[in-house]
């Protein structure tokens, strides 16, 4: 089908045939299709997530909490969208948008759900005073950047992604629409870091955790093989803060946590103590089993 083919119907209606890679988990309705109760672990902090850019947000921030040391120890389990399971009726209990993260803070008296990857970075920021001022400007700023994350990265994953590595025809108009708005919003980062070591001014940041795992990652070449497509090389700021932020430690057991692809060492199906990272990655289970 070309791009000048299609006249939209006087109605929609949904045809999974046309969906592409993502058919068979996508649909115009919310809801469960199943049920499921979700396991709980011994922590605090249940997280029921999988390592997409969304999912990285938050386990990046319990490694950087437990390595400033916070007491945040959680059990981290695996959601594996490709499967459906974003649509088990406990998933949809934490989530009634079906997307992933989720999480549930057991610290009260009352179990608390906690969903949307922001509100969990926010959440935790503020319950344990790290990573976000808790007061003035630099709040503020903070504050913005996460937000300009979340309303921008859709046209970066839904838009561009979608449309040059994962719809089942190449479209030019959708790519070049989406590939020219992905520049720009590199160049709004590219600016910004260029007076700044940081997003959000000269501390590493909820901004800094929300925003690497899509556009940092992205010039880092592990999204959408897409670097050169998109000449990330040329924006310089961004390309220096995106190394740096990846050489922390926190931030490469965060990439490993739900990660159910790429090489086996990197991949960690659940987190439930910090010693998982030297005994459950997939490489060693393969290698004791």
């Amino acid at each position: 089908m070309s791009d000048s083919s299609y006249t939209p119907p006087e109605v929609w209606t949904w045809d999974s045939a046309s969906g592409g890679k993502f058919a068979s988990i996508n649909r115009p309705v919310a809801g469960a299709t199943h049920d499921k109760e979700l396991p709980v672990g011994n922590h605090p902090f249940q997280l029921y997530s999988l390592a997409t850019p969304n999912g990285v947000k938050v386990t990046v921030m319990f490694e950087e909490l437990l390595a400033a040391g916070h007491d945040a120890e959680y059990d981290a389990w695996l959601i594996d969208i490709g499967e459906g399971e974003q649509f088990g009726s406990g998933f949809v209990e934490v989530n009634p948008n079906s997307k992933i993260p989720a999480m549930v803070d057991h610290t009260g008296n009352t179990p608390l759900r906690v969903f949307e990857s922001g509100s969990i970075l926010m959440h935790l920021a503020e319950k344990f005073g790290a990573f976000l001022p808790t007061s003035g400007p630099g709040r503020t700023e903070t504050l913005n950047w996460l937000m300009w994350q979340m309303g921008s990265a859709p046209f970066l994953g839904g838009g561009f992604g979608h449309f040059y590595a994962y719809a089942p025809e190449k479209l030019q108009y959708p790519i070049d629409r989406f590939a020219m708005e992905a520049k720009r919003q590199l160049d709004v980062l590219d600016r910004q870091l260029a007076e700044r070591p940081y997003i959000a001014g000269n501390d590493y940041s909820i901004a800094d955790m929300a925003i690497w795992p899509w556009y940092g990652q992205l010039c880092l070449g592990r999204l959408y093989d897409a670097a050169t497509f998109l000449d990330v090389e040329s924006y310089t700021y961004v390309m220096h803060w995106a190394n740096k932020i990846d050489a922390r430690p926190a931030v490469q057991r965060g990439r490993m946590v739900n990660r159910k692809f790429g090489a086996p060492h990197m991949q960690l199906h659940e987190r439930h103590s910090p010693e998982d990272f030297d005994t459950q990655t997939q490489d060693k289970i393969g290698e004791t089993a």
